[in-house]
């Protein structure tokens, strides 16, 4: 019985214990009451009396009273002076209306030493030949002056075999007073002396009416070499049309052989000019070179 009574005590105590821890844990996951924030107190405004000003008094009656100091005058407003940027915009735009207009006098014509080489001369589609007879054409069409009359003026001009002008189409023409100057130029053209194929011959010419280009002088040391291949390509594929074998395309690919030198390259060719070289570079890094990062040449 006293064992009973024993055990039965533990249990309630821990029974106890257990129930205390858990109403302690309870209690803790509780938030805690929210606080009342206290009411703002009401704002109070005084206006504060101005000190009375305490009259200056002079404790030495011997000396006078010093007068008060006068504020400073204003000083006249003055008109602003222009600043030196802006003068110097208002002449650099004053400045090229009273400067006269460029202009580039005409070239002088092909001399007879040129007409008679230039009829022998076969290679590039009578190279010399085309040069001469565009030249001749901008010698007599007088000097070009900056103003919208310039341009460019491009014909296809066909010339039969005896010299004579046979046809002539205008292709396209940034000027229809430099298209004027250069059809009459044609009209008034010297006799021509015979194409050096004995053909009919057909090319192309543009006509340059500017006061800061006349076309420059070609140049005839690469004109032996052989032409390079036309560019075709190879995977080219109508849609409809069946597909090329690989093998085909492989051949396609296959670098092509080198043609041989033209048979009738002249050995009495003379050397370019100085000033066809240098017009010839300028051309080229005109072409090739890469422009500045911000596009002005």
């Amino acid at each position: 019985m006293p064992k009973m009574q024993t055990r039965l005590l533990i249990a309630a105590l821990i029974s106890l214990a257990l129930h205390a821890l858990l109403a302690a844990w309870v209690i803790g996951l509780q938030p805690p009451s929210p606080v009342e924030p206290e009411a703002p107190k009401p704002l109070q405004l005084s206006v504060a009396d101005e000190p009375a000003e305490k009259p200056i008094t002079n404790t030495d009656t011997n000396q006078p009273a010093r007068p008060r100091p006068q504020p400073p005058s204003a000083k006249p407003l003055q008109p602003a002076r222009k600043k030196p940027t802006q003068e110097f915009t208002a002449a650099s735009q004053a400045a090229p209306s009273s400067q006269a207009p460029a202009s580039m006098a005409a070239p002088p014509p092909p001399t007879a030493d040129d007409w008679q080489m230039a009829a022998t001369y076969t290679l590039k589609n009578s190279k010399r030949y085309r040069y001469n007879w565009g030249q001749q054409v901008r010698s007599m069409m007088g000097t070009a002056v900056e103003g919208p009359q310039q341009g460019y003026v491009r014909f296809r001009i066909e010339i039969a075999p005896d010299g004579k002008l046979a046809r002539i189409d205008t292709l396209w023409s940034t000027s229809e007073q430099a298209e004027k100057l250069a059809r009459q130029a044609i009209a008034a053209m010297p006799p021509l002396p015979p194409t050096p194929t004995g053909q009919a011959l057909v090319f192309e010419q543009t006509i340059a009416f500017v006061p800061f280009d006349s076309g420059w002088p070609p140049i005839y040391k690469n004109d032996c070499l052989p032409d390079r291949p036309a560019f075709k390509n190879p995977f080219v594929w109508d849609g409809k049309s069946p597909q090329p074998d690989s093998r085909v395309v492989a051949q396609r690919l296959a670098p092509p052989e080198k043609p041989a030198a033209n048979p009738d390259c002249p050995s009495d060719a003379q050397p370019d000019s100085l000033e066809a070289e240098a017009a010839d570079i300028k051309r080229q890094l005109d072409f090739w070179g890469a422009l500045p990062l911000n596009g002005v040449k």
